[in-house]
């Protein structure tokens, strides 16, 4: 016990002369990942992009370069309620942080206090005092108050990188909102003119039925592919609702009459971003917001440690006065009624209940979850990026495939209804080939969305965008 306390004696002498803090030293941890991309991203990543910009030097409003798009994004960035909340987070956490530098210096304030009682012999006695005053005021020797400052600062830090991330979260939602309703467009008009097509076409088989040209079996097959595009043109034009309401939530408000003017069936093909180079995964991942706002958390909790550390030590607070005193109120600040008081107090930890090792032991579970976190941060980050550098070069091949497609189907079709026409083909295979005409429209339009959409989540996951240039 003696040789306890000796060594708690000499521990604490040494920390009140150095005045020092028992919050451990930060070491960021190693990324979980591999340093370099898998293969199927590999190609994508370091292959020839030849005028490709990185994500660094380039903002969201040069990479979506539609003027419609970058009217709507602005918006979004005025009005959307949830980048509102995150905002709004990151003024609590820069007011905490305020707190928490507050206390590292003393308050002081101005105090006046009167005071009348009987005394032991029934006469009334007053006590009339006036000055400044330092209310228990923690002397830091032992680091508590900075590791509490330091938690707050980076606890601030991350609630800033929070928003950062909901904000190009915000911009690559309203850019994949606004593909999905060009894509939207470029549907319907397809089925619409496909289906005025079949509309004519059912009228010269209902024709020909009619003065025995024809069978009833082909009148139904042209019925049957006449009723399949009026269910398709309703999905769609259902579709299309639910993609315009999810784009004015995004907004905060709803579409104007301009950006309606937009809304063309060939606006999807006309749109085109910017080229992205990929770089390493080791400055990309650093680069997101997301791992670090993680980052930032993981300091906090390591701060919190050494609050946590530092209650096991002495806390040193201070109070102090300097002011006038009287009996009588006239009497304040009179020569000879001035003075001044000073009341350190010194509180060492004896027995707690183990309360204060409870505190310890949950800082440095919370510091283990942090860092868990963080490496899962890191190994979603790269994931995303990874997904999306493979999808792009893939996707690209099948934009490029499902062109050619609709080409040969085309022709097939124009050459099947010429076959018809001189009664080589018959109406099953000419219904084939409607079939399959449509069906390569269609295709083509949904891999030009997912093809856009991909450039869009790669801006995203290359953690692009995040601060807006400036007019």
């Amino acid at each position: 016990m003696n040789n306890f306390v000796s060594k708690a004696t000499t521990l604490t002498a040494s920390a009140l002369l150095a005045g020092c803090s028992l919050m451990p030293a930060y070491e960021r941890p190693s990324a979980p990942v591999a340093s370099q991309w898998p293969a199927s991203a590999a190609v994508s990543a370091t292959g020839d992009t030849a005028g490709a910009q990185g994500v660094p030097a380039l903002t969201w409003q040069d990479y979506f370069n539609d003027p419609t798009l970058r009217q709507l994004i602005d918006t979004a960035l005025a009005n959307n309620r949830d980048l509102r909340v995150a905002m709004l987070n990151v003024a609590q956490a820069r007011a905490q942080l305020g707190i928490r530098q507050a206390d590292q210096v003393p308050t002081l304030n101005a105090a006046a206090a009167g005071a009348r009682s009987p005394d032991s012999g029934g006469a009334i006695k007053s006590a009339y005092s006036a000055g400044l005053t330092v209310t228990a005021y923690e002397l830091d020797f032992f680091g508590r108050v900075a590791s509490l400052k330091e938690q707050a600062l980076a606890q601030y830090l991350a609630t800033t990188e929070a928003s950062h991330s909901a904000q190009i979260s915000l911009i690559a939602t309203v850019a994949q909102g606004w593909v999905s309703l060009l894509a939207d467009e470029a549907l319907l008009a397809v089925s619409r003119q496909t289906l005025d097509s079949r509309a004519e076409s059912l009228k010269l088989v209902e024709l020909k039925v009619k003065h025995g040209a024809a069978s009833d079996f082909e009148l139904r097959g042209e019925q049957t592919l006449t009723e399949r595009t009026r269910v398709t043109l309703a999905q769609q034009l259902r579709q299309r609702a639910l993609d315009e309401n999810a784009l004015v939530l995004l907004l905060g408000k709803p579409l104007d009459e301009a950006s309606r003017a937009q809304l063309k069936p060939h606006g999807l093909n006309q749109l085109m971003f910017v080229e992205l180079s990929a770089g390493l995964p080791s400055d990309l991942l650093l680069r997101r917001p997301d791992v670090r706002q993680a980052e930032q958390s993981l300091i906090a909790s390591n701060a919190n440690i050494g609050a946590a550390r530092a209650a096991f030590f002495p806390r040193i607070s201070l109070t102090a006065g300097a002011g006038s005193a009287s009996g009588a109120l006239s009497g304040l600040f009179k020569d000879g009624s001035w003075g001044w008081t000073l009341a350190p107090q010194l509180v060492l930890p004896i027995f707690d209940g183990g309360r204060n090792q409870a505190n310890l032991d949950a800082a440095r579970s919370v510091h283990e979850m942090a860092v868990a976190q963080y490496e899962k941060s890191i190994q979603s980050a790269f994931r995303e990026i990874a997904d999306a550098l493979a999808s792009r070069a893939t996707l690209a091949q099948q934009l490029q495939a499902s062109q050619a497609l609709l080409e040969v189907e085309t022709a097939r079709n124009h050459l099947t209804q010429l076959r018809l026409n001189h009664g080589v083909a018959n109406q099953l295979e000419w219904l084939d080939a409607e079939r399959s005409l449509f069906a390569a429209q269609l295709a083509l339009v949904q891999i030009r969305l997912a093809y856009q959409q991909n450039q869009i989540a790669l801006f995203k996951a290359l953690g692009g965008g995040a601060v807006a240039r400036q007019p």
